[in-house]
């Protein structure tokens, strides 16, 4: 029945499913204005790399017209159905049918070309007038570097924004205060176990199956469980590269409670005791190898093929589209938290949602302030947006999926989501920084020499990029 439910939703998904690996883009897990998520997934868009609708100019340079009409242009990333031009068309029609007199144009990037052709834009005075993404690129980028519309006043005006998670809202305002993101939705990436290998090796009583969380210790246990009952790699650390890096990341901090930065967002604390710890676990743990030549998208394929009892990289979009991809994988795979000694796990997340690039007209402006309203504001129509990104809503609500028992199970993590670090400046450098570190520790440097290493690195970047 869950296979059943997983080639539905996939039906429906026909884009920008988020998945672990690639070189480019990861809606939440950490994307950087450079390239590649927040964990560095790639994200596939619905085929085409950019399309464009409604006719007008989806180059950027929209303007308003001597008809009394405000051309606007939205360039969009392929976030869920945000990426799919039929869905979109739709949402576009009924913005167009309450204010008929605001004209919007849309082009469809992909996380493979999307960030060239917005710095392209940028250097040509030709950015859109919206686009659709998160802070990694909004806040930490194009709003460092300037180019970025304050939206602050739409937070004041809109009494639901009260509701907004107070992660998402710092994760959506600058250091200097202005906020340069009107978040639309959220997803937490996760983990996955073979429920089937679990079982068969008498590794189930290690996890606790009804919040889908487990210890350190209970973690340590399994693995040791697996490797005894014959399957010699319970996981692997991939770090061929960034691609997945999200997964990695969460499991070294929620180990042991530690961080990747501090609260600030200023530095990076890789180098804690509880950091140091938890890689010389893993360094340590016979059943858990470090692979410096795969990276996220190659760890999915090795577990869902079998070959492996869990996956660091993993969340709901993974699950829909790797079913429709293996209809006949012959085990069930179960989503679990990242293994925590304390029990409150923190999970990484992806932020989405709407930002307005500095142009300096007012119309467009205000006709693109405008349709951010008229996406968020009424409850009704903001869950619509939700569920075109094949998400969850940022704000404290209702359970917008009650006929969706995969989205329903997954919905757990949500309240797991921890701080949303990438935007702490030198991310770009850091994510580098991140997987070599790892193939240091994996080739037998110890633990803290390599964190100070990352850290070093990573904190010269940050220094570099907020002088």
């Amino acid at each position: 029945m869950k296979k059943m439910l997983a080639l539905l939703l996939a039906a429906c998904l026909t884009a920008g499913c988020t998945a672990c690996g690639g070189t480019s883009g990861d809606p939440g897990g950490g994307r950087t204005g450079s390239g590649s998520d927040g964990g560095g997934n790639a994200e596939a868009s619905d085929g085409g790399a950019e399309k464009d609708q409604e006719g007008g100019a989806s180059s950027g340079g929209s303007k308003a017209s001597g008809n009394g009409m405000t051309e606007i242009s939205l360039w969009t990333y392929p976030v869920g159905n945000w990426g799919n031009s039929v869905v979109v068309a739709g949402l576009i029609s009924d913005f167009m049918q309450k204010y008929p007199k605001i004209h919007i144009s849309v082009k469809y990037l992909d996380y493979a070309t999307g960030d060239e052709e917005v710095r392209e834009a940028i250097e040509k005075g030709q950015t859109p007038d919206l686009v659709l993404e998160g802070p990694e690129r909004m806040v930490a980028d194009w709003g460092n570097k300037g180019l970025m519309a304050d939206l602050s006043d739409l937070w004041e005006e809109d009494q639901m924004s009260d509701n907004v998670y107070e992660n998402v809202r710092n994760a959506c305002r600058h250091r200097n205060g202005e906020y340069y993101v009107y978040p639309l939705c959220m997803t937490t990436h996760c983990m996955a176990i073979n429920y089937d290998m679990f079982e068969a090796a008498g590794a189930l009583k290690y996890i606790d199956e009804e919040n889908h969380t487990w210890t350190t210790d209970g973690f340590v246990n399994a693995v040791k469980t697996l490797k005894d009952y014959g399957q010699e790699k319970a996981g692997v650390i991939f770090c061929g590269g960034q691609g997945g890096d999200q997964g990695t990341r969460a499991l070294v901090n929620n180990l042991y409670g530690g961080t990747f930065t501090d609260s600030g967002h200023t530095e990076y604390t890789i180098n804690s005791e509880e950091n140091i710890r938890a890689l010389e676990l893993l360094q340590g743990l016979d059943g858990i190898s470090f692979e410096p030549d795969i990276v996220g998208q190659d760890e999915v394929a090795m577990f869902c093929n079998g070959e492996l009892a869990m996956a660091f990289c993993w969340n709901v979009s993974l699950e829909v589209s790797q079913t429709a991809m293996n209809p006949e994988r012959e085990f069930d795979i179960f989503p679990m938290a990242f293994p925590t000694s304390d029990g409150e796990p923190n999970l990484q997340g992806g932020i989405w949602g709407f930002g307005v690039f500095d142009n300096g007209d007012e119309a467009r402006t205000e006709a693109a302030r405008t349709f951010i309203k008229f996406m968020t504001e009424d409850e009704k129509q903001y869950i619509k947006s939700v569920q075109t990104a094949v998400h969850w809503p940022v704000r404290d609500m209702e359970d917008i999926y009650v006929n969706d028992d995969i989205m329903r199970e997954y919905s757990i993590f949500t309240k797991y989501m921890g701080d949303y670090y990438q935007i702490t400046p030198g991310w770009a450098q850091a994510r580098t920084a991140w997987w070599q570190m790892l193939q240091e520790v994996g080739e037998g440097r110890p633990a803290d020499q390599a964190a100070e290493t990352f850290v070093k690195t990573a904190d010269e970047a940050a220094g570099a990029a907020q002088k």
